[in-house]
């Protein structure tokens, strides 16, 4: 199974991940800590081509006292609210692992990849600040290694749980009475320096038998963890030919640990704002400063802010480099939707944001699908075992 073109996603930041986003009046700041704000926001993206949706978590709230949007509802109950209304899009929730047990990150996701059909995505994140730590009271702050050794060794223990129930674990024998086969149930047993896990799950194997598993690349020790464990993988760069010397680098890496380089997606994230011309796109992202009083916008970093149509460009020659997809990080949410939207009705078939390949008679892909990659094998399994 292959997959072409363009892998992409959104991330949904609140309003926007400018601090003052809120502050524009069709922000929907308002509805923000309501259902139908995610809703409206995740079906828009759908609706629009996009794969996944990535969905940012933390257990501390936003520095800014009055002056920005603090907290934020959970990522996964967002995901999984927005599940039965949505039918294609990817939705990847952020799981913090410094203070949450791996046994009920793997429930919570698995749960998401049933309530999905198959469309459930996980990307790890680590807690650094320390009012997060004095919030749970367990442990002190950890530097970037600790945290980073902690969250290797959780993702390890999930992905065991995943594979703790065969698929045809499930009998449900009206007869005999029996729902489970105990033979196809396992003890994962595993022992680290910062758990010690035997399982199994209480949870059967979700449809993709392993929801996908996605980590951010921002330093040596998340591109460790990334390289061995990761499905995507996401990066930053100052320009296009620094992301694809990344991509290199990333791959090699990965064949490195023995994992295939080809069964792991390298998206590129993307600040973007979008309105009906490049000097009206600027004017905003000054007036979203001036709120702000002070530049939010990394302009060292790769970033698009214009036009949906010079989006269009953008993205073509980011699928010239050879990166494998694009993560779209609306600088104001709900204004870059509106343009893509608008963009979208005056489209061409086939151009890069109308992802037109997909239609509604065409079978609901997974995750999986979307990114080519094949249902994997139980470990436990006496078939076969995935490692």
């Amino acid at each position: 199974m292959s997959k072409t073109g363009l892998f992409l996603g959104i991330e949904t930041v609140g309003t926007g991940t400018h601090p003052a986003s809120w502050r524009r009046a069709d922000s929907g700041a308002e509805d923000l800590f309501t259902a139908g704000y995610w809703t409206a926001v995740i079906a828009t993206a759908e609706t629009l081509g996009f794969d996944a949706v990535f969905l940012p978590d933390s257990f501390g709230i936003q520095a800014g006292g009055t002056a920005v949007t603090r907290g934020r509802l959970d990522a996964v109950a967002i995901a999984a609210r927005t599940a039965p209304l949505t039918s294609r899009i990817g939705l990847i929730p952020q799981v913090p692992v410094t203070h949450t047990e791996p046994f009920h990150a793997s429930k919570a996701v698995t749960a998401l990849d049933f309530a999905s059909l198959g469309r459930a995505g996980w990307e790890v994140t680590v807690s650094t600040a320390e009012v997060e730590a004095k919030a749970f009271g367990r442990k002190d702050v950890q530097d970037r290694e600790s945290l980073w050794h902690e969250a290797d060794e959780a993702v390890e223990v999930v992905t065991r749980l995943w594979d703790s129930w065969e698929d045809d674990a499930e009998i449900r024998d009206v007869p005999t009475g029996r729902f489970i086969d105990r033979d196809r149930l396992h003890y994962i047993d595993f022992t680290g320096d910062n758990f010690s896990v035997r399982g199994p799950s209480i949870t059967p194997r979700s449809p993709q038998g392993q929801p996908i598993v996605t980590v951010r690349a921002d330093d040596p020790e998340s591109a460790e963890v990334a390289v061995r464990r990761a499905d995507i993988i996401r990066i930053t760069a100052t320009d296009l030919p620094t992301a694809t010397e990344r991509r290199t680098v990333l791959r090699a890496a990965i064949a490195a640990t023995g994992r295939d380089p080809d069964t792991v997606q390298i998206l590129l994230d993307l600040p973007v704002h979008l309105t009906d011309s490049a000097v009206d796109a600027h004017s905003e992202v000054a007036e979203l400063d001036g709120w702000a009083a002070q530049p939010h916008l990394d302009t060292d970093r790769l970033h698009h802010v214009g036009t949906a149509a010079g989006l269009d460009d953008v993205l073509a020659e980011i699928t010239r480099s050879g990166i494998d997809g694009v993560v779209l990080r609306p600088i104001a949410l709900r204004a870059t939707l509106t343009a893509l939207t608008a963009h979208r009705a005056e489209a061409e078939p086939g151009q890069l944001v109308d992802a037109g390949e997909i239609t509604e008679a065409s079978p609901a892909p997974t995750l999986r699908d979307r990114l080519g990659l094949p249902r994997p094998l139980n470990r436990y399994a006496t078939t076969g075992a995935a490692l």
